[in-house]
């Protein structure tokens, strides 16, 4: 495919996966446009885990050093009964071995202002809601609130769970009578979820933020629904967050709340407020001898840095038609508590970032088999990642199945913890068309076929370069 013959992708949505596509299609040559519904990014959300499955990808687009500088290694998570009795700590240092990297916990701000470093200014257009989007055969057109009317060739709904992009797309295949019946049905979420960060904490009051290592304790609720986690991190601040594990009847009532308040799955400051006071008293194990509650560390973060949220939990049938993909949490949102919800989504840009790199030609014929060869490879992966960290979530939902998995957890032997750990390392794609990055470790990495096609079309092209130097 010939410069001029590049597809020009709308992106709508600048959270994690907007701009890292973004950030991958600046680096492949393919124009592009991203569209961000807020007028500025709010700093909110808590610690996530990034570590084997996207440091390669980091390495290649120059950022790796920047996760250092933000992330704390982690190389285990204990989780505690209420009475602050620890279970067995599990080990994830053994991903060092198996891949040559750590896992890292950074700051979900900290990391969106290190993905943004990878878009010029120019790319990403702030406070631009969609209102209206039309396809025609040759191209597709977006229609913004300010008026704006912004033309291309591909649509990419990287704009959340509650994506506006899939409901129009939706709307259009339910009218044709091709829209599965499943993805006719609302997002379900069994869970909601209080996040946030502290400010910098005194070392002196706090002595876990001087650890080496980040120090990632999870509390599961003896007689009420919730669980809890914190972590610390480089910047000497606590990221937390609160899960309340409904009943059928608390989450009909959740769900008809959210919808008379606004259109995304936060629910502003009251209902985050009144959390935080339902919660404070909960135990937390900061320091031997010394007792700590969320309240502590509620108090010492910032109330506009406060959000509930719903957890969802659902991959959708329909990832694209006609000239729209979707990729994130617009086509699979998967529960946190497998922390692999912004690694799936990344993995998505990646892949179709690979796959329009590689495209032969702009037309729609190509642009349709590429979408399909994406959806085919990114599915078996996600549903693995979607049944993981359900399994995670009932263990702490607790319930009978969720005392059986954590008996398990806890319990089991070293061997066979390292099969369970080398399998979820299993999956770690590079770009095609930027230098490979060398495979570490023990476990080889499994075969990505959009970074297979990247890297022959990028080899053939440099082929081609050096030969007519």
């Amino acid at each position: 495919m010939t410069k001029t013959d590049k597809p020009r992708v709308l992106i709508v949505g600048g959270g994690l996966a907007g701009l890292f596509l973004g950030g991958l299609l600046e680096r492949s040559g393919v124009p592009y446009t991203i569209f961000e519904r807020a007028a500025s990014v709010k700093p909110v959300g808590s610690g996530m885990i990034i570590g084997p499955a996207l440091i390669p990808t980091f390495q290649q687009l120059g950022i790796y050093e920047d996760l250092l500088a933000i992330g704390q290694r982690m190389d285990h998570c204990v989780y505690y009964k209420e009475s602050m009795e620890p279970y067995k700590p599990t080990d994830v240092s053994l991903v060092h071995e198996f891949t040559g990297y750590y896992n890292y916990i950074v700051s979900r701000p900290d990391l969106y202002e290190v993905l943004l470093k990878l878009v010029p200014a120019s790319k990403i257009q702030f406070g631009k809601r969609v209102l209206n989007i039309v396809e025609e055969d040759d191209k597709v057109t977006v229609h913004t609130s300010d008026n704006g009317i912004h033309e291309g060739d591909i649509i990419v709904g990287a704009d959340g769970a509650y994506s506006a992009v899939r409901q129009r797309l939706y709307e259009q295949l339910k009218a044709k009578g091709e829209l599965p019946e499943s993805d006719q049905e609302d997002l379900p979420f069994s869970t909601t979820c209080l996040v946030g960060q502290t400010e910098v904490l005194d070392p002196e009051e706090f002595p876990i933020v001087k650890e080496q290592y980040c120090q990632f304790l999870a509390m599961l609720g003896k007689d009420k629904p919730y669980t809890w986690t914190v972590m610390s991190t480089a910047s000497g601040k606590m990221s937390w967050y609160v899960v309340c594990h409904l009943t059928k009847t608390t989450s009909k009532t959740a769900m008809e709340q959210r919808f008379r308040n606004n259109d995304n799955a936060e629910w502003g400051a009251y209902p985050a407020q009144v959390m935080c006071e339902e919660t404070r008293g909960f135990p937390i194990p900061l320091e031997k001898g010394k007792k700590h509650t969320l309240g502590d560390l509620f108090d010492r973060t910032p109330k506009e840095l406060i959000s509930k949220v719903m957890l969802e939990e659902k991959v959708f049938k329909t990832w694209y038609s006609g000239r729209t993909v979707l990729i994130g949490d617009a086509c699979h949102k998967l529960n946190p508590a497998g922390a692999l919800g912004a690694v799936t989504a990344m993995h998505d840009a990646l892949a179709l970032a690979n796959l329009l790199y590689a495209m032969p030609t702009g037309t729609k014929q190509d642009i349709t088999k590429v979408f399909d060869e994406y959806q085919k490879e990114r599915l078996p992966v996600v549903m693995e990642a979607f049944n993981y960290s359900q399994g995670i979530s009932k263990v702490l939902g607790r319930g009978i199945f969720g005392a059986i998995y954590l008996y398990i957890m806890t319990h089991m032997p070293t061997w066979l913890w390292r099969i369970v750990l080398s399998n979820s390392v299993k999956f770690r794609p590079q770009v095609g068309f930027l230098e490979a990055i060398e495979v570490m470790g023990s476990i080889k990495p499994a075969v990505s076929l959009s970074e297979q096609k990247a890297r022959s079309v990028y080899e053939m092209r440099s082929q081609d370069t050096a030969a007519s130097i």
